[in-house]
């Protein structure tokens, strides 16, 4: 059997690694082997970190929702229940929007409801 010389593709492919392993600290920019596990780690923890952004905003909103409700002497868990019997599609992301920036509209969904 002919021997394989895989210069080019072996090139590259660490080339990838490394350029993925910019700006992490020490020899895990730099040398091949730690980059690899450093950048698998990393990519690991994105994909987990795009899910709990997802749960960190939502907590957020609905925490600003609360806040916005204690006026009224509602709950939120009350507020929403009332939203679905209404039929009144507004997402948590609007509602707490509505809350800061507009209290007049968030006012008028309260009425709404009751």
């Amino acid at each position: 059997m002919t021997r394989v010389k895989r210069g080019n593709v072996a090139r590259k492919r660490r080339k990838n690694i490394l350029k993925l392993a910019k700006g992490f600290r020490g020899s895990q920019s730099s040398l091949f082997r730690t980059a690899k596990q450093q950048v698998l780690k990393s990519l690991k923890y994105s994909y987990i970190g795009r899910k709990n952004k997802k749960r960190d905003y939502r907590r957020l909103w609905i925490i600003r929702i609360n806040a916005a409700l204690i006026p009224f002497d509602i709950t939120y868990s009350q507020f929403i229940c009332r939203l679905k019997i209404c039929h009144i599609g507004l997402n948590r992301k609007m509602l707490s929007q509505l809350a800061i920036i507009d209290n007049k509209a968030f006012r008028s969904v309260l009425k709404l409801i009751e």
